[in-house]
């Protein structure tokens, strides 16, 4: 016998050729006040990215990690250094000025060689080194060899000797140490006899060293470990100073660009450069881990000799 269903009467059972799901009552997100819909809006963590950086939730390098581990203590030993909170007049800040753009000019030299290595400058041009390195290193030197500055663009050192000139420190060694490497002369020749601190000369000389005698992973460490995050609270300490913030304005200037480029913009690719040099390497992180080291030593002994210059300023 054929059923006939009531043409008024509603089937109680769920049509499964229209409806796959089982009927289990109202939605409990309705309770709560909330939509069961689902969201339309795209989840950020399914978007391409728009770089080559990675996600900040990748695991990191063993390596790398040790690397951090074993060189954390002696940076932090020299970003606490008491010179940076002895900066409190015009007279030691010029002192100081007059020690640490010698440092100013090894960070560019540093990183001139890491772009000789990591990057093409030749012609003709192929394609060189690893990919997060010449990424990271072509977007630091457009800043540090020609920044905007006013109605131009000047390199960062340049603008650190401006600001000395104002503050009235004597520009005369950088300078002339400058002009002989300019005219072909040797780094050790030209610290000679341009005079600078024995504590400047002594640090641009290590530094000559790590640039000059070193392989490319240890250079690459001490470019990120070595050379950056330095000097805690300096801007803070000048911008506290009373009476002389006109002469200050340029220095003041240089120090937040410095501050601006130390942050984590670059901490992705700095890291990435290094696992692709250094990779599985045992001896490579080792030797890295050392030459940071070495680097932050003599870093201590310069900002030792400019804590001592202070006192008679």
């Amino acid at each position: 016998m054929t059923r006939h269903r009531h043409p008024h009467r509603t089937d109680p059972r769920p049509d499964h050729r229209t409806d796959p799901r089982p009927d289990h009552g109202p939605d409990p997100r309705l309770d709560q006040g909330l939509d069961p819909r689902p969201d339309p809006r795209p989840d950020p963590r399914d978007q391409p990215p728009d770089d080559d950086r990675p996600p900040p939730d990748d695991p990191v390098h063993p390596g790398l990690s040790a690397l951090r581990r074993r060189v954390g203590p002696a940076h932090d030993h020299v970003a606490k250094h008491r010179v940076h909170g002895e900066l409190t007049s015009l007279g030691r800040i010029t002192a100081f000025q007059e020690h640490h753009v010698f440092a100013v000019w090894g960070f560019m030299t540093l990183l001139k060689s890491l772009q000789r290595d990591l990057t093409c400058t030749e012609v003709p041009w192929v394609p060189r080194g690893p990919t997060a390195g010449r990424r990271l290193i072509n977007e630091i030197v457009p800043a540090e060899e020609s920044d905007a500055v006013g109605d131009g663009h000047r390199s960062r050192f340049e603008l650190y000797v401006d600001g000395m000139r104002r503050t009235g420190a004597d520009t005369v060694p950088v300078e002339t140490f400058v002009a002989l490497l300019r005219d072909g002369n040797t780094v050790g020749k030209a610290l000679k006899y341009a005079d600078a601190p024995p504590g400047a000369a002594d640090f641009t000389a290590a530094t000559w060293n790590v640039v000059a005698r070193t392989p490319l992973h240890c250079r690459a460490a001490v470019f990120v470990f070595g050379r950056t995050d330095l000097m805690p609270g300096t801007l803070r300490m000048v911008a506290a100073i009373e009476g002389a913030q006109e002469r200050l304005a340029t220095f003041k200037d240089y120090l937040a660009r410095r501050v601006a480029g130390e942050g984590d913009a670059h901490a992705a690719l700095s890291s990435r450069m290094l696992v692709e040099i250094c990779g599985d390497d045992r001896e490579k992180w080792a030797q890295a881990a050392e030459a940071v080291i070495e680097s932050l030593r003599a870093r201590q002994a310069l900002w030792d000799a400019a804590s001592c210059s202070l006192a008679w300023r």
